[in-house]
């Protein structure tokens, strides 16, 4: 076959099949079929992110002579991106990707295929390179910082050859915005077919489960989670191992496992992208935990709003169910771990632990207090484990290479924070997708050097991290490490991942109205704290913003906002006040002017960008 092309790899993420994903595979079968092309001669398989979801939909060609990348290609060019990928009709120089000479592999010895990450000429943290090559493949040559382009588009065109149609379409998988990420959690996201468990099964899916189950002891598991310094990525940071360690060491009697993908932030889809691209990852990293703390029951709790996820889920479940259970049909254990899917109505305050258990139970999604807290007492009565999707997704590796290796991961200058983090960053910046990132790295890379900066080149106001628990950091704080503690000395938090890009559009008081409307919203009207506290919140925004505040108005926001964060039941009201208090800390000046004069624009109510 001309260009010996292995295979094409077409996104069936959310994002890309919204952008026409299936109708374009689709379509490269009917040109394979076309051209004559047996289906083993050149696969055409769907996979799951392939992180550039503001392109989509997105294909990547495999192949002796590098990888190739195409975003936004309609379906009638199908057949020139299949002569493209062949070879037949180049669309832009392919990029050798050169084999590892020692790719780096700290940890114990297995079958599992190497995470990889070559170093590509730029910064590492910890002494660990900072790209991903399973995924991309390292430059050759030069920096992150100056990737490998595609043809100068300057040069004369050849009057005598065609246009190429692809032109417009073709993307530099070198560019920062893939070199730069360091692939652990979606290590095999964008590589496998998240609806076949053969193809998990072919790149390790399980078997760190296997070696849990017939050489390691639950002590030791944990053993290896608390040296990896992981910490939960739902939002709150809380340490793993010691929340393994404290469900572990109730009294003896059942015990619950619980995912938690309830992920409900507007501008968040991490846990989403490893639901649909993944679905075996967060199950093997669930089973594991299971195992670690003695449970033999275990949840993976989803919001409605995710359909393409729920499919996955349930598909992988059934398979494995298929093939007689994890214990006894994939691990060859009598180990009898049950795993059920739940499925939230899509209540934002469902994401707190006691009211995702209550949902869980049948009941409304509401919290209670704490303690005692579900380690010590959740379904059913009995000490229930429940951790963030990401969280658990990133089990298998550290199981596989050691929770030493995961521990080096990261700036140590940031002690607190070890390990990669998924983020999702929309909003007004160029580059609109999913990226994995060492802890430690300053927000101006991802945003700037990653993400490409502001849409159309305007300078840069704020970005927006957690989501409505979070806040903003203004341009002049871009280079902050992403790292828990320096984000809350700002007023933010890292959250689950959410990252918004803010350009000079958008009014920072409008922002704040907006996700305080979101909160009184999603709020479960339990406490009154909450229920009334951030009614009021947005009223007294209403009349700043409208023009009829006064300089007064902003000291009741900021000692109403600290009532209401000191006395809610929950997280949603303890964090609702945190956009509204930041924006005051870092933007005042915008405060003081409406109230003089009122803003005109701004967001309208709608969504951040």
């Amino acid at each position: 076959m001309s260009g010996a092309v292995r295979q094409l790899r077409c996104c069936d993420g959310s994002a890309c099949r919204n952008g026409g994903g299936a109708a374009l595979r689709q379509a490269l079968l009917a040109a394979r079929r076309a051209a004559g092309l047996a289906e083993q001669e050149l696969p055409i398989r769907p996979v799951g992110c392939l992180r550039l979801c503001g392109r989509g939909p997105l294909v990547a060609a495999d192949g002796p002579g590098g990888i190739r990348l195409w975003g936004g290609v309609p379906p009638e060019l199908a057949s020139a991106l299949l002569a493209a990928a062949r070879g037949q009709r180049q669309g832009g120089p392919a990029l050798a990707i050169p084999a590892p000479a020692n790719p780096p592999h700290a940890g114990p010895a297995s079958a599992d295929p190497p995470l990889g990450g070559l170093s590509l000429g730029g910064p590492s943290l910890g002494g660990l390179p900072l790209g991903g090559p399973r995924l991309w493949g390292p430059a050759p040559g030069g920096s992150p910082q100056q990737p490998v382009a595609p043809a100068d588009p300057t040069t004369p065109a050849d009057p005598t050859t065609p246009p190429d149609p692809l032109a417009p379409h073709q993307l530099n998988p070198h560019h920062p915005f893939f070199a730069l990420q360091r692939p652990v959690v979606l290590e095999r996201c964008g590589l496998i077919d998240p609806d076949s468990l053969d193809d998990a099964l072919d790149h390790g899916a399980y078997r760190q489960l296997q070696r849990c189950l017939h050489q390691l002891t639950p002590a030791a598991v944990r053993a290896e989670i608390r040296a990896s310094g992981l910490r939960g990525r739902g939002g709150a940071g809380y340490p793993t191992g010691l929340k393994w360690d404290t469900v572990a060491l109730q009294p003896p009697g059942p015990r619950q496992v619980v995912a938690n993908g309830d992920e409900g932030d507007p501008g968040a889809f991490m846990d989403r992208t490893v639901m649909e691209g993944d679905p075996h990852r967060l199950l093997e990293g669930l089973a594991i935990a299971a195992y670690a703390v003695g449970a033999e029951h275990g949840f993976v709790y989803v919001r409605a709003e995710y359909p393409l996820a729920i499919e996955r889920l349930r598909g992988a479940l059934a398979a494995i169910a298929a093939r007689g259970g994890l214990g006894p049909g994939l691990c060859g254990s009598p180990w009898p771990l049950r795993i059920a899917l739940r499925v939230g109505a899509g209540a934002y305050v469902c994401g707190e632990e006691t009211a995702l258990l209550h949902s869980i139970e049948g009941g409304r999604g509401t919290p209670r207090p704490r303690p005692p807290y579900p380690a010590q007492r959740g379904l059913g009565g009995a000490p229930t484990l429940i951790n963030n999707v990401e969280t658990l997704a990133a089990v298998p590796a550290i199981l596989r290479e050691g929770g030493a290796w995961y521990g080096a991961i990261g700036d140590p200058g940031c002690p607190g924070s070890r390990g990669t983090k998924v983020f999702s960053l929309s909003g007004a910046v160029v580059h609109t997708g999913v990226v994995e990132v060492p802890l430690g790295l300053p927000l101006r890379t991802v945003v700037e050097t990653m993400g490409g900066g502001v849409v159309g080149g305007e300078f840069l106001k704020a970005v927006q991290t957690g989501g409505p628990s979070g806040g903003c950091i203004p341009a002049a704080l871009l280079d902050t490490p992403l790292d828990y503690e320096a984000m809350a000395g700002l007023g933010a938090i890292l959250g689950s991942g959410g990252m918004v890009v803010l350009g000079p559009a958008t009014a920072m008081p409008e922002l704040a109205r907006y996700f305080m409307g979101f909160c009184v919203q999603e709020s479960c009207g339990q406490c009154l704290p909450c229920r009334a506290g951030t009614v009021q919140l947005a009223a007294l925004l209403d009349r700043v913003i409208e023009g009829r505040g006064a300089p007064e108005d902003l000291e009741r926001l900021e000692e109403l906002a600290a009532m209401v964060r000191a006395t809610s039941l929950c997280g949603l009201g303890q964090s609702a006040p945190n956009p509204l208090l930041s924006t005051l800390r870092h933007f005042r000046g915008e405060y003081l002017q409406a109230c003089a004069a009122g803003i005109a624009g701004g967001l309208s109510g709608g969504p951040p960008g």
